[in-house]
């Protein structure tokens, strides 16, 4: 191999590269219960001011797609949850970390604060870390493309 074709190569690689890095905390994420493993929706993640959004843009749970929320109070008590905004207002903290306090719970009609960010070593996978008190429960969603 000649030198201006490894050099070929390696400019190749190195344009790829930022590609395969570049996809942030903005976009669509299937949501995964962590404790059955079960897929149960399709969030919206995206920006409004400065700040991070989240809103339920699809139900995938079987028996679940028309839900209303029926144990939540004030302006969510029995809507459907689909549509609903589930994170308000989380603020990017640096390395691609956002924190707030609003990280809703259609299920169990619970508010919790959050830190959401990317897998560092899977940008294809946020991590999503709900907090009551100095307890927190963390889960994984997956990208989904298109």
């Amino acid at each position: 191999m000649n030198t201006s074709a490894i050099l070929s190569f390696f400019v190749f690689i190195f344009m790829l590269s930022p590609v395969s890095h570049s996809q942030g905390v903005f976009g669509k994420w299937k949501t995964i219960d962590d404790r059955t493993g079960k897929p149960k929706a399709i969030i919206e993640i995206y920006e409004e001011d400065g700040m991070m959004h989240g809103k339920i843009i699809e139900i995938v749970e079987e028996g679940k797609e028309n839900f209303i929320c029926g144990k939540c109070e004030g302006d969510r008590k029995d809507k459907p949850v689909l549509g609903m905004t589930i994170i308000e207002d989380a603020e990017h903290h640096g390395n691609g970390v956002y924190k707030g306090e609003t990280l809703f719970d259609p299920q169990q009609a619970m508010t919790f604060r959050c830190k959401i960010w990317l897998n560092p070593e899977n940008p294809n996978e946020l991590k999503v870390r709900g907090y009551l008190a100095f307890i927190y429960r963390t889960q994984t969603w997956v990208r989904v493309e298109g």
